[in-house]
């Protein structure tokens, strides 16, 4: 079992930049797979970005150009950095530990709050 906790979420003006966090701990080396989904109200969960322990990553076609994931295997880390904001970024972002890039595995973060302005 995996342990995630996110950080970094909060209210931006359209066009603005966040940056999230997530520290992993357990079981970690059981994941390949570290992503990110995020949920809008009233839509379903959705991929955002993953990324393997041998850097290869997928991104939503929606924030491509925009987002960036990072990973740091010696902290247990995954960032991502959102640039070029939008109101419909607007979401609660969780953080995801499994074994494919694109479904999640059964290992959540609690979630973080992105708002965007507009």
């Amino acid at each position: 079992q995996v342990q995630l906790v996110e950080s970094g979420g909060g209210l931006v003006q359209t066009g603005g930049s966040l940056r999230l966090s997530c520290t992993a701990s357990g079981s970690i080396f059981t994941a390949n797979v570290l992503a990110w989904y995020r949920q809008a109200p009233g839509k379903q969960r959705e991929l955002v970005a993953s990324i393997t322990r041998s850097g290869n990553i997928v991104y939503a076609d929606s924030v491509k150009g925009r987002f960036a994931i990072s990973r740091d295997i010696t902290k247990n880390s995954v960032d991502l950095r959102m640039n070029s904001l939008k109101p419909e970024d607007t979401a609660v972002y969780y953080c995801n530990a499994g074994f494919s890039q694109f479904r999640p595995g059964d290992s959540w973060g609690q979630g973080t709050q992105v708002t965007v302005s507009s």
